[in-house]
């Protein structure tokens, strides 16, 4: 394989055969490959595409790069649920112990944060203590014994999507369908689920913002995981402004617990009894959606699925009594209130223009070596809908880092519309395929 040659190929519209394609996935990750041309390379796939033949050898070659879990020994249907990212999206924290509080184990195999989106190993890491490496045996003892775990990827367990997804985070490669594709499928796959529940995001804060090109998306995955041997299932949800009152890592952890504890934005638990029973549904747990949105609201009003929360975090060698007296958690530097500039309703919040802010807050990363502040981000008093007053607080700033407040202020202001009639927000899922 000539790597120079792939790039040109690819960048003058050709198809690469699945032998070139596992040969390329080989060199990068033993590092015969270096950076810069697998980056021309990723760059040449989000501009030209790929056909559905180099899709399904790319995550296949993503799966023979490492090795792969079975969880045949777990009894019963293993579901796992997978975002394609957006801001202040906290629904693994909070779906994985309640799923797992109704009988069905959850095996999760989650990421960082990509782009302007927040990652779940990232929130789940600002919890002291908390570990998200966890050896096979480990992984499968605590499915047997927790009924779920959120794990990041080993150097052992799909490594060439762990390599190649570092990558597309700091190279502007994230938004391509059969990249997507292939870095969630071979997970997925790896990491020994059954059945898979997808939330993709449409709208202004999707990787996609064109609607279009997100349905695309959603019907790719729901067909390539079915030709894997998932049962697969998508919703569309919307991402236009950003997912309940938090985005950033430690804040989005306490709105977390919040929900867990049966209280928190309605919006959060609404879209996480959803997906949930969609997860019931693919386990064979359930007879209808009703059923399911009525055992998973009990499990979280009684409890269960705070307890399950708990166990989950002291399994992972997570600080418990961190995680059940939240208040005692240490707060960003500077806390910067954002004033509205009129008077009016809130129209709408630019989740794009929110995410890169509180990327560079220090809640993201703009290299592969930054490192998170678990304490920056953002907290919406205002959503979309909301009366607001001028100079009322719309928003408040978490940083630790020397920023320029009155910036970044006004970077938030101009994501803040604000209108002089009543606004609705669109309703929070779009569509359903499956």
């Amino acid at each position: 394989m000539n790597m120079v040659e792939c790039i040109v190929r690819k960048r003058d519209r050709g198809v690469l055969s699945a032998e070139e394609i596992s040969e390329l996935v080989r060199a990068y990750v033993s590092g015969v490959v270096p950076d810069y041309q697998m980056a021309a390379f990723l760059m040449a796939v989000v501009l030209r595409g790929m056909d559905e033949s180099e899709t399904v050898a790319l995550t296949k070659a993503f799966i023979d790069s490492g090795e792969t879990i079975d969880l045949s020994s777990i009894p019963g249907v293993k579901v796992d649920k997978h975002s394609t990212g957006g801001v202040g999206d906290k629904i693994s924290l909070i779906l994985a112990p309640l799923v797992a509080a109704a009988g069905v184990p959850v095996p999760m195999m989650a990421g960082r944060g990509l782009g302007h989106t927040g990652g779940t190993l990232d929130k789940l890491e600002s919890i002291p203590g908390f570990t998200t490496q966890l050896s096979e045996s480990a992984f499968r003892d605590q499915l047997a014994s927790v009924g779920c775990a959120i794990i990041g990827q080993s150097e052992r367990i799909v490594p060439a999507d762990r390599k190649v997804y570092a990558l597309r985070d700091v190279t502007g490669t994230v938004p391509s369908i059969p990249l997507i594709c292939a870095s969630i499928l071979s997970k997925k796959k790896a990491e020994g689920t059954d059945g898979l529940v997808l939330d993709v995001k449409i709208g202004r804060g999707a990787f996609l913002p064109d609607r279009d090109e997100t349905v695309k998306l959603a019907e790719s995955l729901v067909r390539l995981g079915k030709g894997l041997g998932l049962k697969t299932v998508a919703l569309l949800t919307e991402m236009d402004q950003p997912l309940g009152r938090t985005v950033g890592n430690r804040l989005e952890v306490l709105e977390s617990i919040e929900v867990l504890r049966g209280q928190g934005p309605k919006e959060v638990r609404d879209l996480t009894l959803a997906l949930g029973a969609e997860m019931l549904a693919l386990a064979g747990k359930i007879r209808s959606p009703a059923e399911g949105l009525s055992l998973l609201a009990g499990l979280l009003d009684s409890g269960a699925a705070w307890k399950k929360f708990l166990e989950m975090v002291r399994s992972q060698k997570g600080v418990v009594s961190f995680v059940e007296h939240p208040d005692r958690w240490q707060k960003a530097k500077r806390e910067i209130p954002v004033p509205s500039p009129t008077d009016g309703w809130v129209a709408g919040i630019d989740s794009l223009v929110v995410g890169k802010l509180c990327v560079d807050l220090g809640a993201g990363r703009s290299r592969k070596e930054d490192a998170i502040d678990p304490a920056a981000g953002a907290v919406l008093l205002k959503k979309t809908g909301d009366r607001v007053e001028k100079g009322e607080t719309l928003v408040v700033l978490h940083a630790d880092r020397d920023i320029d407040a009155g910036e970044a202020v006004r970077r938030m202001q101009a994501a803040v519309a604000v209108s002089d009639r009543p606004a609705k927000a669109a309703p929070l899922i779009a569509g359903r395929i499956g």
